[in-house]
């Protein structure tokens, strides 16, 4: 019996937002892939100036920091959230794979409150809105820490079939999303496995484990979410969006190229999001590499006269 057997049948009527609770099991993972990846960045500068730290750990860290980092904006924003492109099957497999190394959730869990974010965003009903308590200065503050990593601990779930459909009839997404805890144990093992081997040491398996293992979690994650609070705060509006999402460039390299935000939610299923002169998006050119290769097809770049219309005019 397959995933998609066990599912009820669809009633009929408009389906509702949320789908029930997390489980126990979820809120504890959560608070550990959360508070354990922070407190060994919080201890990562004694360690660093006394031991540990080496060109192994450097190159895993990238390695990991990148697979991971575009697994999520290739794979789970622009392919699986908003069809940018289209993707053969072994890209679609291999990228929903990739973000769910990034230890952001299963899938099609992330999808369904992202498109979530998109139906409301900045307004009732977004799951992660820096402006949900208003617009003073106390209440952005708290919004701005709820928008960051708070709205993660709410307990109830964002409903799936109703925002994401699509991918629950996708067989090889399913799965991939059934398994995300082998994906987990993965991302946090495999660094250490592969520092042990390189180095041919204890010592190296554990400053892997550290650096590219919970390091780099920690870094990603706040990477990633600081695009549900700064970009929704701070920066450039140089495009027409219903809500306040903002260009806020120092994040643009580390978030390849998701910090360029305004013209995302301008144009939410343009796969380039960097599109102003200057504007470095590393996810569209490695869409723009997969098209090349003939792994992606209907590659939805945005057009001149489209960009043209949502400019905002001053003066």
């Amino acid at each position: 019996m397959t995933l998609l057997d066990e599912r009820p049948a669809p009633q009929n009527g408009p389906k509702p937002v949320f789908e029930g609770t997390k489980k126990r099991g979820e809120q504890t993972a959560l608070y550990f892939f959360v508070v354990v990846p922070f407190l060994a960045f919080v201890a990562a500068i004694p360690v660093a100036w006394g031991w540990g730290l080496g060109w192994t750990d450097v190159a895993l860290f990238l390695a990991f920091y990148v697979v991971s980092g575009l697994g999520i904006t290739v794979g789970y924003h622009r392919l699986f959230t908003h069809s940018s492109f289209k993707a053969n099957r072994p890209l679609r497999i291999a990228l929903a794979i990739a973000g769910s190394l990034a230890i952001e959730g299963p899938v099609i869990r992330w999808v369904a409150d992202h498109r979530r974010h998109h139906a409301f965003s900045d307004r009732e009903g977004d799951p992660h809105s820096p402006w949900r308590f208003g617009e003073t200065v106390p209440a952005l503050m708290k919004g701005f820490w709820f928008a960051h990593v708070g709205w993660l601990f709410d307990l109830e779930h964002t409903n799936r079939d109703k925002y994401t459909p699509d991918l629950l009839r996708d067989r090889d997404i399913a799965l991939v999303d059934r398994l995300f805890p082998l994906w987990v144990v993965t991302s946090v093992g495999l660094p250490a496995l592969l520092g042990g081997l390189i180095t041919m040491s204890w010592a190296g398996a554990l400053s892997a484990f550290f650096w590219a293992s919970l390091v780099r979690i920690f870094v990603l994650h706040h990477v990633t979410w600081s695009i549900n609070s700064v970009c929704h705060m701070i920066g450039e509006r140089p495009f027409s969006a219903r809500d306040k999402s903002a260009n806020f460039w120092p994040l643009a390299i580390v978030s390849f190229g998701e910090s360029w935000h305004n013209m995302h939610h301008a144009d939410p299923t343009a796969a380039r999001h960097g599109v102003l002169r200057g504007q470095i998006d590393e996810s569209a050119r490695v869409i723009w590499l997969f098209e090349k290769l003939g792994w992606a097809t209907d590659v939805r770049w945005p057009k001149p006269e489209r960009l043209e219309k949502l400019r905002v005019t001053t003066g």
